[in-house]
């Protein structure tokens, strides 16, 4: 008796893996892609992260707008710049969960707001929004001020050279300012360029995206028998030491001041970490996990990310000159002659040209070049069944290079945003696009505007000599493995 119902079984289970290939097969035939080798598919043309953005950018140029991929037996990826389809993605409320790959970040993350799907996302994106609005944002420009200030003077020590790399001294800069503004305290990063908490960060980002093209290390029963898991416990060790810590002395400074004992009574401003002590769910306060999830997700995107946007916009105003002077010349009408004077909240919304070169630096080096969504439900797109299962890659960084959206796309022009972005929302994404857009874009604007005004106002930047030409490389986070480098030298 058993047999026949075993055999039964083993029967239907083979006619439904039959009905779910023949259905995807029939969105699939006409979709181009790299066919790579059995079992394994494309994964051996990824030998390291630096192959990433080439073999992607590379196969989009061979094959077209949407390209489909299989790494390894089971996972196929669909990679996609191409508007229409970016448009039935990023605006659903259906297609709104992360990949899988996204899972690789819950050691750290969790499932805060950056992993997390569902009524969690849902409610935690509910609550957090205000955190972000003007009247709570106006508050940190003296923090990216103070931070900034700091910045400037390190760049003292570089006037008079042909050439130096601008990127570890923004990425010190950013953690200060994210630290300071999410958790309320003074890390003095720039002072400190040993951080290990630095450290930790970059080793999670590589580890994330290598990861993510290696069939060994996405198989979560494999992934412990590699010298990647080792490396990543022991960063996770040191980040969330410190997140817990830090939250432990705001909890004992809180408990403080509601019993009278507060030192400090007229503190201006109020860190992220607090907001987030203070919210409650159905009654509920967060836990400490909760807590950690949310405060290390703000901590990882508003630090790495925005960095790479200050450092290649600063490398576009040194590469092109006439822009620079435009946008000089707007820093002159908003501050006269006056280089160390403190921007204010208006002062930062009145830069309107500073602002295009900041998008259109974006444009062209997008800090985040992909990022995936899980194909939760089948979907209709161009009249065809969108199987459920499958991974859509949003490939931000050639949709942004495409001549269909963008005139002469390769080169550098601000002047495209006086009128452009309404046009075409779903063609300009650095930020994402619909329900799961980037919740502090416009934290990290005010905090470019600031870093890259004060920096404008004190030195003339100018091109590495010899010319430098970037390396770009996606590691999560756009980079340039060669570094990002210019000179610079005081503006008269």
């Amino acid at each position: 008796m058993i047999l026949p119902i075993l055999l039964c079984l083993i029967f239907s289970f083979l006619i439904w893996s039959l009905y779910q290939t023949c259905k995807k097969n029939s969105f699939y035939k006409n979709i181009p892609g790299p066919s790579g080798v059995p079992i394994f598919g494309i994964a051996f043309e990824f030998k390291s992260t630096q192959d990433v953005l080439i073999n992607l950018t590379s196969y989009i140029k061979t094959y077209g707008d949407i390209v489909t991929a299989k790494i390894g037996p089971f996972r196929r990826y669909l990679l996609v710049s191409d508007y229409n389809f970016l448009e039935c993605v990023l605006s659903s409320t259906k297609l709104i969960k992360k990949s899988h790959h996204y899972t690789f970040f819950q050691g750290w993350l969790g499932t805060g707001l950056l992993t997390a799907d569902g009524a969690k996302w849902k409610t935690h994106r509910r609550i957090l929004t205000p955190a972000f609005h003007f009247q709570i944002l106006e508050q940190f420009i003296e923090v990216f001020e103070k931070c900034g200030d700091v910045l400037v003077k390190k760049f003292e020590n570089e006037v008079g050279r042909k050439s130096f790399d601008i990127y570890p001294y923004v990425t010190l800069h950013t953690l200060d300012v994210i630290c300071e503004s999410i958790m309320g305290i003074s890390v003095n990063a720039q002072n400190n360029s040993t951080s290990e908490y630095v450290n930790s960060v970059k080793n999670i980002c590589k580890i994330f995206v290598e990861r993510s093209v290696s069939p060994l290390q996405m198989c979560r029963f494999m992934y412990p028998f590699t010298k990647n898991y080792w490396a990543e416990q022991k960063a996770l060790k040191i980040l969330h030491q410190h997140t817990n810590s830090v939250i432990d002395a705001r909890r004992k400074e809180l408990h403080k001041a509601e019993n009278g004992h507060n030192t400090n009574p007229k503190k201006s401003k109020k860190p992220f970490l607090d907001l987030l002590l203070e919210t409650k769910i159905d009654g509920i306060p967060l836990t400490q996990e909760e807590i950690r999830e949310e405060v290390d997700t703000f901590m990882f995107e508003g630090h790495d990310t925005t960095a790479s946007a200050i450092s290649f916009t600063l490398y576009s105003l040194a590469n092109n000159l006439h822009v620079q002077e435009k946008a000089v010349d707007e820093q002159k009408k908003i501050f006269g002659e006056r280089k160390d004077v403190t921007a204010a909240y208006a002062d930062l919304q009145n830069m309107k040209y500073l602002e295009n070169i900041i998008k259109e630096s974006l444009r062209l080096y997008p800090s985040v070049p992909f990022y995936n969504r899980e194909i939760t439900d089948d979907i209709m797109f161009d009249n065809k069944l969108l199987p459920k299962g499958d991974t859509i890659m949003v490939f931000a960084f050639a949709i942004h290079r495409n001549a269909k959206y963008f005139d002469n796309p390769e080169q550098f022009n601000p002047d495209r945003f006086n009128d452009l972005e309404n046009k075409l929302p779903y063609a300009y994404i650095p930020f994402s696009a619909g329900p799961r857009n980037c919740i502090g874009q416009k934290f990290a604007m005010l905090e470019m505007k600031s870093t890259i005004s004060k920096i404008l106002r004190k030195y003339k930047l100018l091109p590495a000599d010899p010319q430098h030409e970037l390396n770009l490389v996606s590691e999560l986070i756009l980079k340039s493995s060669n570094g990002i480098k210019i000179s610079i030298e005081p503006r008269c």
